[in-house]
């Protein structure tokens, strides 16, 4: 999208889907912006939403994306909310604002977390914008390029295993 000029502003798992092939296709474009400079209007779930969004503030829609995606990584290799607001009323943000990165990986259960995925949260869900990391360097950060064990074809039969499971427990 960002190679688009493209802001979503509503990144959120909902939205994210993938298909038997393990595609990821975004959808639900329905507040989704041509950037063209600083943006004012409130827009997104506020779980997903970035602080500078939650409290009123001009925006960059790219910045913006990069906070929600974090939320959405940390969900899916957690298995939790990384909070459950952007703002300094949720006591999880609140060791993020302070960057009191130990008491916050203590208190989401997060200690056994590799540090290279600690610190790719941590820049993710920075509260400055300005420290979030660029797509670029999203890509090229050492969890980003870790590689497994096991080959390409084993990571996609344990991720639609997992997928088919849930789906039957959600029934």
């Amino acid at each position: 999208m960002q190679s688009q000029s493209i802001s979503h502003r509503d990144l959120k798992l909902e939205n994210i889907l993938v298909d038997e092939n393990l595609t990821i296709k975004i959808a639900d474009f329905g507040f989704a912006t041509e950037n063209a400079g600083l943006l004012e209007s409130y827009k997104g779930t506020p779980v997903y939403m970035a602080p500078e969004i939650a409290l009123g503030e001009k925006y960059t829609g790219y910045k913006a994306d990069i906070f929600s995606a974090g939320v959405i990584l940390f969900t899916l290799v957690r298995g939790i909310f990384p909070f459950m607001g952007s703002t300094g009323d949720d006591q999880f943000f609140q060791h993020l604002l302070a960057k009191d990165y130990a008491s916050y990986w203590a208190a989401v259960e997060g200690e056994d977390a590799s540090k290279q995925f600690k610190d790719l949260i941590q820049m993710m869900l920075a509260h400055d914008p300005n420290e979030r990391p660029s797509l670029e360097k999203l890509k090229s950060h050492p969890w980003m390029t870790l590689k497994s064990a096991k080959t390409d074809d084993q990571l996609k039969m344990a991720v639609a295993e997992k997928m088919m499971k849930q789906r039957e427990e959600r029934r």
